[in-house]
């Protein structure tokens, strides 16, 4: 034992100076810049490992207050397949006032290392007129590439977009199998006046359970086709149509489709969707449902109108984001035969280091018309291979997380796993 302890003191008594000496040579060399600009980047899809490499130039803090320039990533799909990434730039301090907007649009086949360096340049260049003021332009070197010639683009597809997608899984114990299938096939074509998208999916779930030599096969089965169409009517106006179709052994449906004219209207202009939106949505047409089992209504099939109203706000500052969206539906034959349906994602940056993420749902359902009117199993019940009576769903999380000591983060060190304040891939 005393062996062991003079072990201990005489590898802490190495380690501990040892520690403080590459500790105090890493502030030195890499923790912070004298003069070089405040940064604080507030993007969710970002690899910061590889951006603290790539612009080395500028101070990175960890907190908005302590920043002279706050930068917003936001992402949103692009019609051909690929991401548009906005880039906001915000002056603040001495830096107040100069602020500046850049967007990137990725091709759906370039691979993550080639987004994420696209993405870097990007912000590389919208950093320059602040890093322009600062004494470490001494240390920049702008250059260009010297095969780039003029270059006339031509749409040979003219914005049609054509996806095809298999995602087989399978998974094997002693005494369970499990196989999934599921295939997608999608379709669009999206503009600034117009937006079609055509999206079929697949899929079947087989599970197998094996005791005592017996072997037990449960199959759940869906398929879908829905379709959207859309045009624009101004910066605030859209009008469109969806159409669902499809069949679902889960949801009793043989058959079950929607025809819904659907009208739109965004408070915001649309062209500010990256970073606010107050959309109402409201959708109003057809039903008609085939089902596999009578239902508990004694119905075999359905002729149906119903209506549904929308409400969704969206939100991305400085201080955090919000995401809340409520949805009201009713049948018109019975109209006691509704959903109300309220969904929220909430990031607060309270004070200086202190954050607060809470999201939740909560549902009212009193419109399942497709249910069995069949006994359900005990498998189906513990499986959840079909749908089951409920009038009401809930779920939800909160996270708080304070974080003290250095506001500078520019080191990045990867060993053992994602230290240095990053990690991973990101796309």
């Amino acid at each position: 034992m005393k062996n062991i302890l003079l072990l201990v003191n005489v590898f802490v008594g190495i380690l501990i100076p040892l520690t403080l000496k590459s500790q105090e040579d890493a502030n030195k060399q890499d923790s912070t810049r004298n003069g070089a600009l405040k940064l604080f980047i507030d993007c969710r899809s970002c690899d910061m490992n590889y951006t603290r490499q790539q612009i080395p130039y500028v101070n990175y803090v960890r907190d908005t207050r302590e920043a002279e320039v706050y930068l917003l990533v936001t992402n949103q799909a692009a019609g051909s397949g690929g991401q548009q990434f906005t880039l906001t730039f915000q002056g603040q301090g001495k830096y107040k006032g100069m602020n500046d907007t850049l967007v990137y649009t990725s091709n759906p086949d370039e691979t993550s290392p080639v987004v994420r360096e696209n993405k870097t340049n990007f912000i590389k260049m919208g950093l320059m007129r602040y890093v322009a003021r600062t004494p470490v332009f001494r240390q920049i070197k702008i250059s260009n590439d010297q095969e780039l010639e003029q270059e006339e683009v031509t749409d040979k597809w003219n914005y049609w977009v054509f996806e095809l997608q298999t995602s087989p899984r399978f998974n094997a114990e002693e005494s369970y199998r499990r196989l999934f299938l599921g295939n997608s096939i999608n379709i669009n074509r999206i503009t600034s006046e117009f937006k079609l998208e055509i999206e079929t999916y697949q899929s079947n779930n087989t599970q197998q359970f094996i005791e005592e030599g017996v072997t037990s096969e449960y199959v759940r089965r869906e398929r879908s086709m829905d379709n959207l169409f859309v045009k624009s009517l101004g910066s605030h106006w859209s009008a469109g149509l969806k159409w669902d179709m499809g069949s679902s052994t889960s949801e009793n449906y043989d058959f079950n489709t929607q025809f819904l004219p659907s009208f739109e209207y965004d408070i915001f202009p649309y062209s500010e969707a990256t970073h606010r939106q107050f959309r109402f949505l409201y959708s109003v047409g057809y039903q008609y449902s085939n089902y596999i089992d009578t239902t508990i209504y004694n119905m075999t099939s359905e002729n149906l109108f119903l209506q549904e109203l929308s409400v969704a706000y969206q939100v991305q500052e400085k201080w955090g984001s919000i995401n809340v969206s409520l949805t009201g539906s009713n049948y018109f034959h019975d109209f006691s035969k509704n959903k109300v349906e309220l969904f929220g994602f909430m990031r607060l940056r309270i004070i200086k280091g202190l954050s607060l993420s809470v999201n939740g749902g909560i549902a009212y359902i009193n419109d399942q018309l497709n249910l069995s009117g069949s006994d359900l199993s005990e498998a189906e019940r513990l499986l959840r291979l079909k749908e089951q009576a409920t009038n009401f769903s809930i779920q939800g999380g909160v996270s708080l997380t304070y974080t003290f000591g250095s506001i500078y983060n520019n080191v990045v060190n990867p060993r053992f796993g994602n230290g240095g304040g990053g990690g991973g891939f990101y796309y």
